[in-house]
């Protein structure tokens, strides 16, 4: 479980630009749980600590979290892991239910969610007391941390299809309400965002003033997208994300290798960022993400004491071939750092004459040396050293993780307007050729269905999962055995994990132990 500080509570002051004395050191936060009792109500100049308490939540991720989310497409495989082998048995489609990531997912994910609700009920109560301008502010504040939880929700639903739907910090009653399909989460999800969006600022997260990055109305429908994308609804995802296309208030930032680094933070392209800081001072206090587990393993930074990182995620030489075969330069030396080995290994496969770019030196000038877990690591969760504060060795260090962005919203809109739906705004060609121009594409005309999954292939690998849930979204199994794996449609979604089957209510413990996870779920309905 997750341990916080009061000192870290106030350092997301600063994160999203706040000074220290506009949070009150009475909002204590203690494993996880918001500890209302010495909130004064009746001030309003205290709504904004709940809320700055559910984005800390949603900053707070597990390093196991996004490689969990995102090993099993054919985009990446887990590095050779002698101590984590249950991690790179999962890349392989083999699920041990036992295993620390898949509890450990389940359960911060819903210790937040439950957090969140907390910080819902503790603006609820400000309403009361609040005079108009008060409560129209508390319902932003609302809408703004549904948002977060819907997310939350989302994964939930991904990974483990039927899930529990909790609104409330005393969820017991919930729970005995059983597990929601996958298909009502998603539901749950849209009719959510569309409460939210009537609540939201008209706006880009970096628009924002009071809370830089924050949720928009934007985030909502992106939120509302992606679950109708899940449902296969496309006319309600071109219609959620048509609106974000014909707000006119995004645009692509300029250099896709850039993106994932400091120049683009919180970039004319970002919907949802997670974001990380250690306030530009050499020592102290930061709020970071552990990016280690994405690096390599051995390096020659060019700034000295830059540590590397422990060769856990490996951009696949599946996706590295379709790169080189498309001539894709400009996003292919962004997502993936090269070793030598890695690079001999590919021509010794037949690609003798490999483009200058594909080397062991990155455009920062960082070397990427031999390590043994991998062959190549990811590059859009590496920071160059050089771009690392004075006096902050760890890998990646204060880099913000990037959840949605604009070229993810294009191309699920242009993929359902190929499926069928009429388009609210662009031509589905328009969409696809913004993100080709920037990546020095050619651009397309009639673009297809297959066309457009290759191109977030392109564009999206390596990002929270989004290409393993577009296969199997449309059952391309195909696509996922690869290198030697097997998929079949047994292999969508991951066995409850057994400490959460453990904990169930003593009627379903007696369920005979073969009995498929989800089936013991099910039965508590």
């Amino acid at each position: 479980m997750k341990k916080y500080s009061l000192i870290k509570f106030l350092l997301l002051c600063l994160v999203f630009g706040f000074g220290v004395s506009s949070c009150s050191e009475k909002l204590d936060v203690r494993e996880g749980q918001l500890n209302t009792g010495d909130l004064d109500y009746t001030d309003a100049s205290n709504m904004i600590q709940p809320l700055i308490g559910a984005y800390y939540e949603f900053a707070t991720r597990g390093w196991e979290e996004p490689l969990l989310l995102g090993v099993r497409g054919d985009d990446v495989n887990a590095g050779g892991l002698g101590d984590q082998q249950p991690f790179a048995d999962t890349d392989r489609y083999d699920y041990e239910k036992n295993y620390w990531m898949y509890n450990s997912l389940w359960n911060v994910h819903y210790n937040d969610i439950i957090n969140m609700n907390t910080a819902i009920l503790q603006l609820e109560n400000f309403k009361e007391y609040a005079d108009e301008e008060g409560i129209a502010r508390a319902d932003q504040y609302i809408a703004e941390i549904k948002v977060l939880r819907a997310y939350l929700h989302f994964n939930l639903a991904r990974v483990w299809e039927d899930v529990f739907i909790i609104t409330s910090n005393q969820p017991e009653e919930e729970l005995e309400l059983g597990v929601s399909s996958k298909a009502d989460v998603m539901q749950f999800i849209s009719d959510e965002m569309d409460m939210a969006i009537e609540n939201l600022p008209d706006m880009r997260p970096n628009e924002r003033t009071d809370i830089r990055g924050g949720v928009t109305k934007y985030t909502a429908y992106a939120l509302k997208a992606l679950a109708h994308q899940e449902l296969e609804n496309y006319q309600e995802v071109a219609d959620a994300a048509g609106a974000i296309i014909s707000s006119g208030k995004f645009s692509l930032y300029p250099d896709f290798y850039q993106l994932f680094k400091k120049p683009g933070e919180l970039s004319n392209e970002s919907l949802l960022e997670i974001q990380y800081s250690d306030y530009g001072t050499e020592a102290g206090d930061e709020l970071y993400h552990l990016y280690a587990p994405f690096g390599p393993q051995n390096w020659t930074p060019v700034r000295e004491n830059a540590q590397s990182g422990w060769g856990f995620y490996e951009p696949s030489e599946k996706f590295i071939k379709f790169m080189l075969d498309r001539d894709e330069e400009t996003r292919l030396v962004t997502s993936v750092l090269f070793t030598d080995r890695g690079i001999a290994d590919l021509q010794a496969d037949g690609y003798t004459d490999l483009p200058a770019f594909v080397s062991n030196v990155t455009p920062s000038g960082d070397i990427i040396n031999d390590y043994a877990r991998a062959r190549f690591a990811s590059g859009k969760h590496y920071l160059p050293s050089i771009q690392l504060t004075d006096g902050r060795n760890d890998y990646s260090a204060g880099k913000n993780l990037i959840v949605i962005r604009y070229a993810e919203i294009l191309l699920m809109y242009a993929e359902a307007i190929t499926l069928g739906a009429s388009a609210p705004s662009i031509s589905a060609d328009e969409a696809v050729n913004i993100v080709r121009d920037r990546a020095d594409m050619q651009p397309l005309s009639g673009v297809t269905h297959q066309q457009v999954l290759d191109e977030k292939f392109a564009e999206l690998s390596m990002e929270l999962g989004i290409r393993y849930y577009d296969m199997i979204r449309h059952d391309k199994y195909g696509e996922l055995s690869y290198d030697g794996r097997e998929f079949s449609a047994d292999d969508e979604y991951l066995p409850y994990p057994q400490a959460q089957l453990d904990a169930l209510p003593i009627e379903a413990t007696a369920v005979d132990r073969d009995t498929p996870t989800n089936e013991i779920l099910r039965q508590l309905n």
